[in-house]
């Protein structure tokens, strides 16, 4: 890979797990990016020339005690995520933007879903202009655990000035009242802790317009879901996958390569220095999609060497083949993975993953840690390679052979 160019967006590069591509009115090609943390909500990047990329636009969150970790662009549309620190803390929802003008955009709507043991919306998928699938709290649902307050939300924004609920699912056994018994902690940590890495919640839910009847959703701790939703107001499990325990927790991603029937899993890395390893990126066989099997683990880079060279090391984000302006293989993947960079897989023999790519940047001036931290990826139809560094570093765009 070869870099073309780093922004640090205005001194500001923490970067989110939200990226998205707008193609404007215009022509040019803005990349959408959420931030990490506060102050800052979003930024809007001309990308049309990677080499030299331009902030257009960054806006501020309404205060400090919240984050919009994750963002989608459809069309001249923009859902973004809120999160507070602690529950019952508002805005808590999911705010939609026109951004028929990227430079100015412009709220039309917001969904609530804020409550007493809500911490609102963490991360969000909305790629058909019809439904957003988001891992969120809401007023009316109260966990067992305070860990395991974010699940499975269909919210209907085909009119966006009105988005509302559609159906829900969680896994059985988090939420008081449930029949089914709660679930046996995978890491247990002080009930109180909310930032503990054990849970029962949703992370990642994807929804592809090829297979709409279907969601492949992360569910931390869960292990990996597929869910039909062909009837929206009552989503059933097809079927799940675990490897938790004995691997140690947070299923991140599940994305299908549906001609394929196969699924690439992440588990994503959430301490420093190992302490959680191994967090691996997974090839399962879903050709029976009610009979996940496991055949392959992707190569990593040896934990003697990278987990402790600081901050964290292990899998996290792919490239999700979305819809729109984005690049779509089912034998390429893109991924990034903390202080081990951002690494390409060709995957033809699916059994046998193989590297055939990796970048690694040094540590960003200003971090929180001595080494890069790739977040988030993204990669255009034209095969431009964006990437950003959860503390400090900014945007990387890249290029590779391949």
């Amino acid at each position: 890979m070869t870099l073309l160019s780093q922004d640090t967006l205005r001194g500001f590069g923490a970067i989110g797990e939200g990226m998205s591509m707008q193609i404007a009115g215009d022509s040019r090609r803005i990349l959408w990016i959420a931030h990490e943390g506060p102050p800052k909500n979003f930024s809007a990047v001309d990308v049309s020339d990677p080499r030299t990329p331009k902030v257009i636009c960054q806006t501020e969150l309404p205060h400090n005690n919240m984050r919009s970790n994750s963002l989608e662009v459809c069309g001249n549309l923009m859902a973004v995520a809120y999160q507070v620190s602690v529950p019952g803390q508002q805005p808590a929802g999911i705010e939609i933007f026109d951004i028929s003008t990227p430079e100015t955009p412009r709220s039309i709507s917001f969904y609530d879903t804020s409550g007493p043991h809500s911490r609102g919306v963490h991360c969000l998928w909305f790629v058909d202009g019809e439904y957003i699938h988001a891992s969120s709290g809401s007023a009316d649902f109260m966990p067992r655990h305070p860990r395991d307050d974010q699940f499975y939300q269909i919210i209907d924004v085909r009119d966006p000035t009105r988005p509302h609920e559609v159906g829900r699912w969680w896994y059985p056994g988090t939420r008081k009242g449930d029949v089914a018994p709660p679930p046996a902690r995978v890491r247990p940590q002080p009930m109180e802790n909310l930032r503990g890495p054990d849970a029962f919640r949703l992370h990642n839910a994807n929804v592809y317009p090829e297979r709409p009847d279907r969601a492949y959703i992360g569910y931390i701790d869960g292990g990996a879901f597929v869910l039909d939703i062909s009837d929206k107001s009552d989503p059933r499990v097809v079927s799940s996958w675990n490897p938790h325990p004995p691997y140690p927790g947070f299923t991140h991603t599940v994305m299908p390569l549906l001609e394929r029937g196969l699924l690439v899993v992440t588990d994503e890395c959430v301490q420093d220095d190992a302490e959680d390893w191994p967090k691996l990126t997974w090839m399962i066989d879903a050709r029976v999609e009610t009979n996940l099997v496991p055949i392959a683990t992707f190569p990593m880079p040896p934990v003697e060497e990278f987990g402790h060279k600081g901050g964290r090391f292990g899998s996290h984000n792919i490239h999700e083949n979305r819809p729109g302006p984005s690049f779509r293989s089912e034998e390429i993947i893109f991924g990034c993975f903390f202080n081990a960079g951002i690494r390409i897989f060709d995957i033809k023999n699916p059994y046998r993953p193989e590297e055939i790519a990796c970048f690694i940047p040094p540590g960003p001036a200003g971090s929180r840690v001595p080494t890069a931290q790739m977040n988030e990826i993204y990669v255009d139809d034209r095969g431009v390679i964006y990437s950003g560094d959860r503390w400090a570093g900014g945007l990387y765009t890249l290029e590779a052979d391949i």
